[in-house]
């Protein structure tokens, strides 16, 4: 910037200063002009935010939305084609009841319904594609190009406007410092730039009579095109849920035939404990010519002659010979002996250890008795021969 271009931004800011501030009022634009400027700014106002409305209104999901924002501007840095476009919510859903109902099988009636209904959610979510496309091209990119290109430029002239009226205000106050030239050259520049300003407001304001509205009837059109759609796919639909269930009514029921039981065999000599079919018994394993027969009688007794044999075993106290009850009061006696022997014995211990602790603690403190009575005695002998 040339000295003269920062002296003149600092005659723009003295005057803003000045005005904001100090309180001097500079040149009042006219009621008209006033009025079209706050239409202008309602307007650009306007466009932004239902810009944005209308792309929340298209697609809902604020986290899908920013994903797909990522993606295309991280392909349009790299130079690739457009990412993926926004995944509409009744494609998630006929995505969902086609999967299930491939499980399902053919021959659930439930299953071959999920798949129409997949099938026509997946319908519904090509023909929202179509309403986003359709928007963005008729009603969106429109009212973008608005805000870019008219409102922008309006804004400019407007801020032109308004530093130039900041130049010739700072002039006009300081007419004796000021050649009267340099007023007049700023006046004009003043009169040129409101006339272009507001030209362009003007022609903004009598266009959104045509463009504006037509656009918003794009909007509408697109919207009952979508509709229409969306009731025929889903007339359609009906209609085959109603056959689907006119087929469930028709067909015949079938009775529940439950299974025979199976059947627990304890007659048999080889059973292992576990249950027999009635249809398919259980077979014996197979054995070698040369390998004897175990009979299961001969081992059922066995276990019951050696059950009896741990039972007496057991209980062998009661089948004891007599003298045995004699055994039992001197095992007692002794008990009580040895009893009495441990506790002597810790007796002993006890007032071993404390006369090993006392008589040196006795021995400790007659000794320092006897020292302290000698030198009592000394000193009592040195006080009388000094006397």
């Amino acid at each position: 910037m040339s000295v003269a271009g920062f002296k003149k931004q600092f005659h723009k800011a003295t005057q803003r200063v000045s005005e904001k501030v100090g309180g001097a009022e500079g040149t009042k634009h006219d009621d008209d002009f006033t009025e079209m400027e706050k239409k202008v700014d309602t307007t650009s106002r306007a466009v932004m935010d239902i810009m944005t409305k209308t792309t929340e209104y298209l697609q809902p999901n604020p986290a899908s939305r920013a994903k797909m924002t990522m993606i295309n501007s991280m392909s349009k840095m790299r130079g690739q084609e457009k990412g993926l476009g926004y995944i509409q919510t009744e494609t998630v859903l006929g995505e969902s009841m086609q999967k299930f109902g491939r499980e399902l099988g053919e021959e659930s009636n439930f299953g071959l319904a999920l798949i129409d209904a997949g099938e026509s959610m997946r319908e519904l979510g090509e023909v929202k594609d179509a309403l986003d496309m359709e928007v963005k091209q008729n009603f969106l990119d429109p009212l973008q190009t608005l805000h870019d290109k008219d409102l922008k430029e309006i804004a400019h002239h407007l801020k032109k406007l308004e530093g130039r009226r900041l130049d010739f205000d700072y002039k006009k106050k300081r007419q004796g410092k000021v050649t009267d030239d340099e007023i007049k050259q700023a006046l004009e520049k003043f009169d040129d730039t409101k006339e272009i300003a507001e030209l362009s407001m003007f022609n903004l304001l009598e266009s959104d009579q045509i463009e504006q509205v037509s656009q918003l009837a794009a909007l509408v059109q697109a919207q009952v095109e979508y509709h229409r759609q969306c009731a025929e796919i889903l007339t359609q639909l009906q209609s085959k849920m109603e056959d689907r269930i006119r087929d469930s009514s028709n067909k015949p029921k079938k009775e529940f035939i439950p299974k025979p039981r199976q059947s627990l065999d304890l007659s048999s000599e080889n059973h292992n404990g576990a249950i027999q079919g009635s249809r398919s018994p259980a077979r014996s394993p197979a054995r070698s010519p040369g390998e004897p027969r175990v009979n299961s009688g001969e081992i059922r007794q066995n276990i019951s002659t050696l059950s009896l044999c741990l039972c007496v075993h057991m209980n062998g106290l009661s089948l004891a010979p007599s003298w045995t009850v004699f055994l039992a009061p001197v095992c007692f006696l002794i008990s009580l002996l040895s009893l009495s022997l441990f506790v002597f014995q810790v007796f002993v211990v006890s007032i071993s250890v404390f006369v090993s602790f006392c008589l040196p603690f006795c021995l400790c403190v007659c000794l320092f008795d006897m020292f302290i009575n000698q030198s009592t005695t000394q000193t009592k002998i040195l006080h009388l021969s000094l006397l």
